[in-house]
C-alpha cells in the first residue's frame, strides 16, 4: 500500500522503479525484525519470570500440605504410645498413674503448641524428649538404663519440632535395655553441624503395626527442611540398632 499511495501523493517511492518483489519482500521482512525479536525476547523473559514464579508458589504450597499432613500422623503416634502407658498404670492402680498423667499434660502441651510451629528451640525439644523418657521410667517397674552425653551449649539453635525425639522413642518402644546395655544417646552441636545418635540393643518383644511411622515421618521431614544439607545413618549389627543424623544449619 506504501509503494501504491506515495508515488500518486508525494511522487516519491522508496524503492526504484522495476524492483522485483521478492527483494521488497525481503527487505521489509528484515526491518519488521529488527523490533520483533528483542520485544519477543522480552515477553518470554517476563513469561518465564511469571512462569517460576507460579512454580516457587505452588512448590512452597505442596511444602506448608505436606508438613502439616505429618505433623498430624505424629502426634497421633505419640499420644497413642502414651495413653498406652497411662492406661497400664491405671489398670494396675499403680502410685506412679498421676505423676504419669502430670508428665502427660506437660507432653500434650508440646504437641498442641509447640509441634505446630515450624521451628523451635533445641532446648525446648529436649526438655520434651527428657519428660518422654521420665514418663517411661514411670511405667517400667526397675526402670529405664539410660546413658545421656551432651557436649553443647548451643541449646538456642532453632530445629522443626519432634525432630530428635521419635529416635529416642523408637529405640525405648523397641530396645532391650538393662544395666550392662543401656540405651546410649549422644548430642553433639560444633558452628555449623549438629549430630545426635541414639544406640540400642534390639528387644525381642513384636513390633506393632505403627512401627516405622515415626522414622518414616522423620526421612520425610529432613528432605522437607534439609534438603542436601542432612544425613541419617541406620545400622543395625550386632544385635544392636543405631542411628546417627547429622544436620547443617
Amino acid at each position: 500500500m506504501e509503494e501504491i499511495t506515495m508515488p500518486y501523493f508525494f511522487n516519491y517511492s522508496n524503492y526504484a522503479e522495476g524492483t522485483p518483489i521478492q527483494y521488497y519482500l525481503i527487505d521489509n521482512l528484515y526491518y519488521c525484525t529488527l523490533p520483533l525479536i528483542p520485544s519477543s525476547i522480552f515477553w518470554l523473559i517476563v513469561y518465564l519470570i511469571r512462569l517460576l514464579k507460579n512454580h516457587a508458589s505452588l512448590s512452597e504450597e505442596k511444602r506448608n500440605m505436606e508438613v502439616k499432613l505429618l505433623k498430624s500422623q505424629l502426634n497421633p503416634h505419640f499420644l497413642f504410645n502414651t495413653l498406652n502407658n497411662i492406661y497400664s498404670l491405671v489398670y494396675m492402680k499403680s502410685e506412679k498413674a498421676l505423676p504419669a498423667i502430670d508428665k502427660l499434660s506437660g507432653i500434650m502441651r508440646f504437641t498442641t503448641y509447640e509441634s505446630q510451629k515450624d521451628f523451635i528451640w533445641l532446648q525446648d525439644e529436649l526438655d520434651y524428649m527428657n519428660s518422654l523418657i521420665e514418663l517411661e521410667q514411670l511405667r517400667h517397674e526397675r526402670g529405664i538404663n539410660i546413658l545421656i552425653q551432651s557436649d553443647t551449649d548451643k541449646t538456642t539453635i532453632k530445629i522443626p519440632p519432634l525432630l530428635l525425639t521419635p529416635l529416642v522413642e523408637n529405640s525405648i518402644k523397641h530396645g532391650s535395655f538393662d544395666e550392662h546395655h543401656p540405651i546410649e544417646i549422644a548430642l553433639t552441636c560444633g558452628d555449623s553441624k549438629m549430630i545426635f545418635t541414639v544406640k540400642n540393643r534390639i528387644g525381642k518383644q513384636k513390633k506393632d503395626r505403627l512401627n516405622g511411622i515415626g522414622l518414616d515421618n522423620l526421612k520425610k521431614r529432613l528432605q522437607l527442611y534439609y534438603p542436601g544439607k542432612h544425613r541419617l545413618d541406620i545400622e543395625n549389627k550386632g544385635g544392636f540398632f543405631k542411628t546417627k543424623l547429622e544436620i547443617e544449619y
